[in-house]
Order: C-alpha cells, then structure tokens, then sequence
C-alpha cells in the first residue's frame, strides 16, 4: 500500500513539476522560417514553429543587464526542436530598424548582411525581443 502512494506522489510531482515549466514559458506566436538555419548552433530546417520565451536568461556580458538575453524555444507538434537566444531591449532603447514606437507584436523574419543571418522580431509587454539566426553555406 505504502508503494502505491509513493509511486502515485511521485506521479504526481513529476506532472506538477512538468506543468509548471510549461506555465513558465510563453508564446510569442508562429514564425515561418524558409530556409536552413543553426538555432543555438544546431540545424533547424525550413517549416512553421511556435517560439516560445523562457523564463531562462543567459549569462549577461560585461555592461549588460541580468537580462539581456533570454532563452527561446522553436515548437514543432508539441515538441521543442530547438534552443535559441534572443536580445530583450527596453522600447525606449529600441531604436531604427529594430524598433520604435509602431513595431508590431506579429513575429517579422528578415534576411541580413547579404544573407548570412535572418533576424526574427517581436514586441511584448513593451520589450523588443530580436533572434539573430545563421544561414549555414
């Protein structure tokens, strides 16, 4: 009897646990990537994923703040494929290309620097989120 109850606990803290990192994590909507790129220095082929925020931040650089760059997962049927950073930036330090006042919360996918890099982009509760992806050649 008293194993039955353990195992079932365990269970159970294994599915709050699980619920609990789900509800940490939040959408940022559906992004179309066209090509091969490297997310987090691994491969991640053309098609439609669901990004995720985490509430993981990188280790800041010198000068930085604690949370200058926060994890992001690309989603495919349920299941994270792959890992990536993005750059949080304030709305009032998002400036040019890469922010303003009229940017839209709508994930935007732009090729840069002669195509070796596409940049996703995104606003949320006033934060400028950017995700510099490589093109593999």
């Amino acid at each position: 009897m008293n194993r039955n109850l353990i195992r079932v606990a365990i269970i159970l803290l294994v599915a709050m646990v699980a619920t609990a990192a789900y509800a940490a994590s939040v959408t940022l909507g559906t992004v179309n990537i066209t090509q091969p790129v490297l997310a987090g220095g691994m491969p991640l082929p053309p098609g439609t994923y669901d990004m995720r925020l985490t509430d993981e931040f990188l280790p800041p650089n010198p000068g930085q703040s604690p949370d200058a760059e926060q994890v992001v997962e690309f989603v495919k049927d349920g299941m994270v494929v792959a890992r990536g950073a993005a750059e949080v930036l304030p709305m009032s330090d998002a400036v040019g290309t890469s922010g303003g006042a009229s940017a839209s919360s709508k994930l935007r996918v732009e090729k840069l620097k002669e195509d070796d890099f596409i940049r996703i982009s995104t606003v949320r509760d006033g934060k400028r989120y950017l995700i510099y992806l490589p093109i593999p050649h």
